[in-house]
């Protein structure tokens, strides 16, 4: 009952729309209605700038590192804890406040990785910003960071399975909510960071 209950409670969480609260409150912009529509970080600084963008990540970020770092404290499996970040990418991904139309869970991702492991989490966050700084594709720097985090996960912690497959779930959300961008990489179509779609 506690595990279900805590993945409840992940959900909702990850379910709370920063970007959108953040965006209306800097300048009354429904971030819904500015460049892809999407409610993360980098739509954000589209719609309302740095400082709005910052916030966003920030919180967005939270949403899915205090979740998990509460069931790793509180409760004595190993699953509970992947379970709530798996629930707190799909309350930010599919959040029902806003008819399951939410983002692409980047960095709720990353408060995911950072809480289960500090170390292989700050190595994806900093080839997402590597990857950021050289190609200045937002999108890209997400796939080539979430591909990196199961390969150190299988690679490092062969035997730790709750581990094993939630860096597998994520590198499947992350590809697969970032389908559109793909195409668009592909043929030459994606904004840069900070350029308007």
């Amino acid at each position: 009952m506690i595990p279900l209950i805590a993945g409840m409670l992940s959900y909702f969480i990850g379910a709370i729309p920063f970007g959108l609260l953040v965006t209306r409150i800097a300048g009354g912009v429904d971030v819904r209605t500015v460049g892809s529509g999407n409610i993360g970080a980098t739509n954000v600084l589209r719609a309302a700038g740095k400082k709005a963008a910052l916030v966003t990540l920030l919180a967005d970020c939270a949403k899915g590192l205090l979740p998990v770092l509460a069931a790793s404290r509180f409760v004595d499996n190993a699953w509970t804890p992947a379970a709530c970040g798996i629930a707190a990418v799909l309350g930010h991904n599919f959040p029902v406040f806003l008819g399951f139309q939410g983002g692409k869970g980047v960095a709720t991702g990353f408060g995911v990785m950072l809480a289960l492991t500090q170390w292989f989490g700050l190595a994806s966050l900093l080839s997402w910003l590597a990857s950021a700084v050289i190609w200045k594709y937002s999108s890209l720097a997400a796939l080539v960071a979430y591909a990196a985090y199961p390969v150190m996960v299988f690679s490092l912690r062969s035997e730790d399975h709750p581990l094993q497959f939630i860096s597998l779930f994520l590198f499947s959300m992350i590809y697969y909510r970032h389908r559109d961008n793909i195409k668009r990489l592909l043929t030459g179509d994606e904004p840069k960071i900070g350029k308007k779609k």
